[in-house]
């Protein structure tokens, strides 16, 4: 990494700041919808109840020495971490820890009838099978009458935005957004991510999913729409190999999308059909790395995922978590140059983020002054801007 000087690593020990919020109510709600949306048995309901107590008032536990995956959290950190409170390590880890000990207390990992089951699937299906997600995917039909430069804008902002999708379809007001005083995109680089899907003969786009459902689908949209107009001959799509964080995306999220595209009218089920065949063409490829799941940052990648990415024409990193781990989490100055902080990525890479945590670099100093004076800090976190950030 250039001479950049490192801000401090986020942890939650602070009442009052958001990760303190994030350990001390947002885990404890989690737990709470868990136990609500499926009827687990007397054996898992005491395993949350216990959960919930040792992510608030305990300590870091080391998983059972049976678990499959005990070394490898070792290795991230576990043993160094166990005795300390879950407030006084890096907030990414106890974050990335909260979701495995969920996992553990609904037996996920080990055999049985809850082997495999996803604990947050209930939420995911019925955002993904609402009546908002019928009127984002009729929103499809209006593109089409774009031209094709305009129809892939539309749905990069689709995709940036998430369920917030409609936002990407609506092309109103051009120039708008340049004009705002405290502009919803604080940083824009779409310009240098198109240079990069030049139609390449072999282009591949990598792209880093972040959740499932109602956000998920403008992602795989974009991805088809890359692939059906030759922006890419392939792209891979990296998915999380068990849950994670409530709403990421796994393998089964996605098969879950597109069955909710190729099961639409119009334009969305062009699409969805389009998908499925790219999948089984291999146009179209899943990955589910165990480092997707890491409580580390992108920075300590091992080198099978370094030379995934190292082959990509491009990776797309989605979400607020993924920036996290891309630039790491730490408490940066916002004008942080994002080319400095990404420096050691094997290849370009672009972030398409919502702002949802402290975590930011690469603002321009003027945009920071403007976003300060008009909302103080809860620019930060109120998911109400959100950036492209590209670095070639």
């Amino acid at each position: 990494m250039p001479d950049t000087p490192a801000g401090p690593v986020i942890v939650a020990d602070e009442p009052g700041t958001f990760p303190y919020g994030v350990l001390a109510e947002r885990h404890p709600a989690i737990l709470r919808q868990v136990a609500a949306d499926i009827p687990y048995g007397p054996e898992q309901r005491r395993a949350l109840d216990a959960l919930l107590v040792n992510c608030t008032e305990g300590a870091v536990t080391p998983l059972p020495a049976g678990a499959h995956d005990r070394d490898r959290w070792a290795a991230w950190g576990m043993d160094d971490h166990a005795g300390r409170s879950w407030h006084d390590v890096p907030w990414l880890w106890s974050e990335s820890w909260f979701y495995r000990q969920l996992l553990q207390a609904v037996g996920y990992f080990e055999p049985g009838p809850w082997q495999g089951v996803d604990p947050f699937r209930p939420a995911k299906l019925a955002e993904l099978d609402a009546p908002a997600t019928d009127e984002e995917l009729a929103a499809l039909d209006a593109l089409d009458d774009l031209p094709e430069d305009e129809r892939a804008r539309a749905l990069l902002h689709g995709s940036l935005w998430g369920n917030r999708a409609d936002l990407g379809f609506r092309m109103s007001a051009e120039g708008a957004e340049e004009t705002a005083a405290v502009p919803a995109l604080v940083a824009d680089d779409g310009e240098r991510l198109w240079s990069l899907l030049d139609g390449s003969p072999d282009g591949t786009l990598c792209l880093v999913a972040d959740n499932a459902g109602r956000e998920l689908v403008p992602d795989l949209l974009l991805i088809a729409h890359l692939l059906a107009h030759g922006r890419v001959a392939r792209a891979v799509l990296h998915v999380k190999p068990h849950p994670y964080y409530v709403s990421d995306a796994t393998t089964a999220d996605v098969l879950d999308a597109v069955r909710r595209l190729t099961a639409a009218k119009g334009a969305a089920g062009a699409y969805g059909h389009a998908l499925r065949a790219a999948l089984t063409d291999g146009r179209l490829e899943l990955r589910a790395h165990p480092f997707s799941c890491a409580p580390l940052p992108y920075a300590d990648m091992p080198d099978d995922l370094r030379a995934d990415f190292a082959d990509a024409t491009l990776t797309v990193l989605k979400g607020d978590l993924n920036y996290r781990r891309l630039v790491g989490d730490r408490y940066w100055p916002a004008t942080t140059p994002f080319a400095d902080v990404t420096a050691y990525f094997p290849g370009a890479v672009a972030a398409l983020r919502i702002l949802k945590s402290d975590v930011i670099t690469g603002l321009a100093p003027e945009t920071e002054a403007a976003l300060d004076a008009e909302e103080s800090g809860r620019w930060r976190t109120s998911g109400t801007h959100a950036l492209i950030q590209v670095r070639t």
